[in-house]
């Protein structure tokens, strides 16, 4: 049995050598969060400078602005979010590494515990904390406490370019559809460019995190035209 569970983790060390699933989902989650904020603000403030007036290359320097603007507030924020993340995470290393010299039997304990929920007898998860403590006594507290991997840290920059480029790809979608299209026919394209990109957003979150994609794309497409009404009706007011 003891020999099942070291197999079971050197197993679970190997899947992890290279990015781990958090690293990956913490790049995929900022980069969606990106695009949809990309979207909504640039459609936002599209809307609402067109309610105000109809001098077009004022309503496209406006969402031109805010373009920029947007990709570079999400980069910073998640800039700064997971940077706050990652030393959380060196912080609990570091704490980990005095605990197991000033209370090695509690780590004994909490790794056995950890086993014994999962159905393990008392007696095997003792046994087991026990070989796996003495052979690699870091990587199975944090394995065990925060489902971390020693030397794996979610990173700030990779959170920050995708959430960057990903928030100027999805106000691109307004925008150009705003460009391209006659006068008469500019801000219904930009509508339905905000609902493909709204819905293709919808579509990626729930394909990534396994999640109800019809759902997804609907909720998203009328988040988008929701804040196209309310951003609309701002500008009517001057």
């Amino acid at each position: 049995m003891t020999a099942f569970f070291k197999k079971w983790q050197k197993n679970r060390a190997d899947k992890k050598s290279g990015q781990t699933m958090e690293e990956r989902l913490n790049t995929i989650r900022a980069g969606i969060l990106g695009s949809n904020d990309g979207i909504l603000t640039v459609v936002g403030v599209v809307f609402s400078v067109a309610a105000a007036t109809s001098n077009r290359l004022v309503i496209v320097l406006a969402g031109l602005s805010d373009l920029f603007a947007c990709a570079l507030s999400m980069g910073s924020g998640e800039f700064a979010a997971v940077s706050s993340q990652s030393d959380s995470e060196k912080v609990a290393v570091v704490r980990e590494q005095a605990l197991l010299k000033s209370a090695f039997d509690e780590q004994v304990a909490t790794v056995s515990a950890f086993y014994e929920d999962r159905g393990v007898s008392p007696e095997t998860a003792k046994a087991i904390a026990v070989e796996l403590l003495a052979e690699k006594p870091l990587e199975t507290v944090l394995s065990v406490k925060y489902d971390m991997t020693l030397g794996h840290y979610v990173s700030p920059i990779a959170a920050a370019v995708s959430s960057t480029f990903s928030a100027a790809l999805g106000g691109v979608f307004p925008l150009v559809a705003l460009l391209i299209f006659p006068v008469e026919y500019q801000y219904l394209a930009a509508i339905l460019a905000t609902v493909v990109a709204s819905a293709l957003t919808g579509l990626l979150s729930a394909l990534f995190s396994q999640g109800m994609a019809k759902r997804a794309i609907w909720r998203n497409i009328w988040v988008g035209l929701v804040t196209i009404a309310i951003h609309y009706g701002i500008g009517l007011l001057f």
